[in-house]
């Protein structure tokens, strides 16, 4: 019979307590991002108006968390492309040199910088 070793044992016991993890989770979890996996620290979704412009955000499904940003944010229903940085910071394609801290800032921040201009969509690569 073949000896168990060390990291043998631990994935077993990483495997276990993921297991474990997984079905005390309570089911009114928060829903997953595209990837299956949840982010605890995800934004709340939102749906304002906000200087006479619609702004929605809600975490993305599909092929929409560009950039593993994983949240989707919307100005009179047109996609914002936005992108998360390192620092946990958030900037999109109309104040790109402005980091915000929430995917909601980060929208009122473009429609300020719209100035009432439309926003058109972004090609995506």
């Amino acid at each position: 019979m073949p000896e168990l070793s060390r990291r043998q044992a631990l994935t077993t016991v990483a495997a276990l307590a993921t297991a474990a993890g997984v079905a005390a989770a309570p089911a009114t979890a928060a829903p997953a991002t595209a990837g299956g996996h949840h982010d605890p620290h995800s934004p709340a979704p939102f749906d304002e108006v906000y200087r006479g412009r619609r702004i929605q955000g809600r975490p993305a499904t599909g092929g929409h968390a560009h950039h593993g940003a994983g949240y989707a944010v919307h100005v009179d229903g047109v996609e914002l492309h936005l992108m998360r940085n390192a620092d946990g910071t958030w900037i999109s394609v109309v104040s790109h040199y402005d980091p915000v801290p929430t995917p909601r800032a980060a929208a009122r921040a473009a429609v300020d910088e719209l100035q009432g201009a439309a926003l058109l969509p972004f090609p995506a690569n």
